[in-house]
């Protein structure tokens, strides 16, 4: 769910203000926070944060748990936000926070569990006297920075999981769509949670002051900004989490339920208007039934309907976010006409400015750019394949690897085509359902990205440092065998020890069980 880092406005102004995209009317105006205010505002999080490490896990969920129903009581307003700087329809406004208040409860439910002390076997002779423990421990101040197409689902999950762990969390939205953002913030203050929680609006000045300050950066954008803040945080010494592009294939083999198929890539590709790194932005159709998912398409894409709809649920469609992502959306197409293809709808410029009519190509090869570069907009381009290794031969050779979908009735065929893809999920018979399921990662391979977010034990365990610690079962005696002084009888001796515990296996000979307390 990645979003191009188009700005709007020049850096290094002391507000910044936000547009409607519909409208192009100021919305309101944010400050536009410099490096060294970012600074102060990560010295008194770490300073915050021990406390709440502290405190615990389960206290920590329950601070998470009434930031959740702070937010659902809000539910209406804060999706008037969200659709008033990001245009989409009221039914894609409404669904972001919900999501949001799922991921704190499931891990809620599980951090104590997930953040559990564990107890390690001994892996040889020299290690069997000891209580030994590994330990997860947080990551003082996390840095999320997010895009503009998920503006509450995107950084409220990455921030609940960071919490959870026992994190500080500074959050730097797009400045595009700050205004969701505060009211995340707005609820932490107001139920009156630990002060390890912050916004900090800005331009990309900001943002680098966040990866500059921060323990851990939690990034979702474009690979090119992904990449430069990976070669920062490597400079730093830092760990990085990158969300990063996608180029989603879809693949519909000959035995398809076309109505199904049809159905969910239309979605699956135009959610959003298409902003979404997991969008359908390529789709392979074996020959035998190529011309009927295309008339089929067509017509479920004609009759789609696009505007400014509020509250009313009347649109499908919304705008585009930003008049540069409309324009790179809109290039695409234009290269993809120019070079041979057809649009069997949309195509032109749409209603206005803020729209783009969404446009279904064919006769498109692998060489156009609305194959090979994320368009990140309403776009569904289709190529017919001869079969599924063809499908899979062309799908693989992008450079991103986020997600794909395999439609196909036979469910034992579309998950031995998933395991010949190369990225991070893939969906059969369905479009992005990984993503409504917490314990299942999100992560991209390739240009996509580096980690992964979700995933269960490992969604939160990203934000800690793992801690070895030994102790003593016994009390011990004054002496360890490889201490001072060295001596050849004494070398012998604990050679041979080393060399049969290293036969046998000092787990099976001491019988010490692993388990987690």
């Amino acid at each position: 769910m990645s979003g191009s880092d188009t700005a709007q406005h020049p850096f290094g102004t002391g507000e910044i203000e936000v547009l409607s995209p519909i409208h192009g009317t100021v919305l309101a105006k944010v400050p536009n926070e410099r490096p060294e205010a970012v600074a102060a505002i990560v010295r008194e999080l770490r300073e915050q944060q021990r406390e709440w490490e502290a405190i615990g896990s389960a206290a920590r969920a329950g601070w998470l748990r009434e930031l959740r129903d702070w937010l659902l009581a809000q539910q209406d307003r804060i999706a008037d936000v969200l659709q008033s700087e990001s245009g989409k329809p009221r039914a894609e406004a409404e669904i972001e926070l919900p999501f949001v208040a799922e991921a704190i409860s499931y891990f809620a439910r599980h951090a104590t569990e997930f953040l559990a002390d564990e107890r390690i076997r001994p892996s040889g002779l020299l290690s069997a006297p000891k209580r030994m423990t590994r330990i997860h421990r947080p990551y003082p101040v996390v840095g999320v920075i997010s895009p503009w197409n998920f503006p509450m689902l995107i950084p409220g999950a990455d921030a609940v999981t960071a919490l959870l762990a026992g994190a500080a969390v500074l959050l730097k939205p797009s400045e595009v769509t700050p205004l969701t953002a505060l009211e995340l913030q707005r609820g932490w203050r107001e139920i009156g949670a630990p002060a390890v929680f912050a916004v900090v609006t800005g331009d990309g000045v900001t943002g680098s002051a966040v990866v500059e300050n921060v323990d851990y950066v939690q990034f979702t954008g474009s690979t090119r900004t992904g990449q430069a803040i990976a070669h920062r945080c490597v400079d730093r010494m830092i760990p990085y989490s990158l969300e990063l592009g996608g180029k989603d294939p879809a693949i519909v083999l000959a035995d398809a339920d076309l109505d199904r198929a049809v159905r969910g890539i239309a979605w699956g590709a135009l959610l959003n208007s298409g902003q979404a790194c997991v969008s359908i932005e390529r789709v392979y159709v074996e020959a035998p039934i190529h011309d009927e998912f295309v008339a089929r398409l067509v017509d479920q894409v004609a009759a789609l309907r696009q505007g400014d709809d509020r509250v009313h649920h009347t649109v499908d469609l919304g705008a585009m976010a930003t008049p540069a992502q409309r324009a790179i959306a809109q290039r695409h197409i234009d290269e993809a006409l120019d070079a041979g293809a057809r649009a069997l709808t949309g195509g032109d410029d749409g209603y206005n400015g803020a729209f783009l009519a969404p446009t279904v190509l064919v006769d498109v090869d692998d060489t156009m750019s609305c194959m090979r570069e994320e368009t990140f907009g309403p776009t569904i381009p289709i190529v017919k394949v001869a079969d599924a290794d063809e499908a899979v031969r062309r799908a693989n050779q992008s450079g991103y690897g986020l997600s794909a979908s395999v439609w196909t009735r036979d469910r034992a065929r579309g998950e031995r085509i998933a395991r010949a893809l190369e990225v991070g999920a893939v969906n059969v018979d369905d479009v992005v359902a990984n993503l409504f399921e917490m314990g299942l990662p999100h992560g991209g391979w390739k240009r996509s990205g580096s980690g992964a977010r979700l995933g269960g034990a490992a969604g939160l365990r990203k934000y800690t440092r793992q801690q070895a610690i030994t102790a003593p079962r016994v009390r011990p005696l004054p002496w360890e065998p490889l201490w001072y002084p060295y001596g050849p009888r004494k070398a012998r001796v604990v050679r041979w020890l080393l060399a049969v515990a290293a036969t046998v296996g000092s787990a099976s000979m001491w019988r010490l069980p692993a388990r987690t307390r």
